[in-house]
């Protein structure tokens, strides 16, 4: 099996070297930008597994080199950012950012947020093995990773999708948000509710015929959230 290649975009070329040093030790392919252009055309071209992300770079800011990137790539994408302002946290996930990793930060954090981000981006054996699951106009097929409503393909990234095959997985039933998040992220997780109400919004975006009155995934407040079971189940 071949090493996960990693794209570190930086603009500060002692964190860039720090970085690639830690994740080589531990056998990652490592390449490395300085600006945001950069960055986005390593992407296109490299086939990269991993984008770490600085928000602060010259020109074109990590915010619009997420956006360029999710236009043709769910590539997970962890973004660095000397911001604690919950608003840019919520920008970056709201614009397809995986993950995010406060500066400064211990070498350690960040490679424990990298394994659980190539973690969940892995194929998993156990659900592709499932059946698949019909629910009025929804279809999630887990052997071929597809997900249709209304007859039409939805396209999602590892983490969206995760999210709903554990929901999918447990229909009828109200997953707390600490399992979800232990589940879906990692067992590194646990707090970050506001990942769960961001990507629960991303996937009603994608399924739902009203988002703002949802039929499949359903909110029970301050507890969790559930799938609807499919009738006569």
């Amino acid at each position: 099996m071949r090493p996960a290649k990693i794209l570190v975009v930086d603009d500060e070329p002692h964190l860039v070297k720090l970085v690639r040093s830690n994740l080589e030790a531990l056998h990652y392919k490592v390449l490395a930008a300085l600006d945001g252009p950069s960055g986005l055309a390593m992407v296109e071209k490299e086939g990269v597994d991993l984008v770490i992300l600085d928000i602060m770079l010259p020109g074109m800011d990590g915010f619009d080199v997420l956006q360029k990137i999710r236009e043709f790539s769910s590539v997970p994408v962890i973004m660095l950012t000397a911001k604690d302002q919950d608003v840019d946290i919520v920008k970056g996930l709201r614009l397809g950012a995986d993950d995010y990793v406060k500066k400064p930060f211990s070498v350690h954090e960040l490679l424990a947020r990298v394994e659980a981000v190539l973690r969940r981006a892995a194929p998993s054996d156990e659900v592709q093995a499932r059946p698949p699951f019909v629910c009025d106009d929804f279809t999630m097929d887990f052997q071929q990773r597809r997900v249709t409503v209304r007859g039409k393909d939805i396209r999602m990234g590892p983490t969206e999708y995760r999210l709903l095959a554990q929901l999918v997985q447990n229909a009828g039933r109200v997953m707390l948000h600490a399992d979800l998040l232990r589940k879906v992220w990692g067992p590194e997780y646990g707090n970050e509710t506001e990942y769960l109400r961001v990507y629960v919004s991303y996937l009603r975006n994608k399924i739902e015929e009203d988002p703002a009155n949802p039929k499949y995934i359903l909110t029970e407040h301050g507890v969790g959230y559930m799938f609807k079971r499919p009738e006569g189940s």
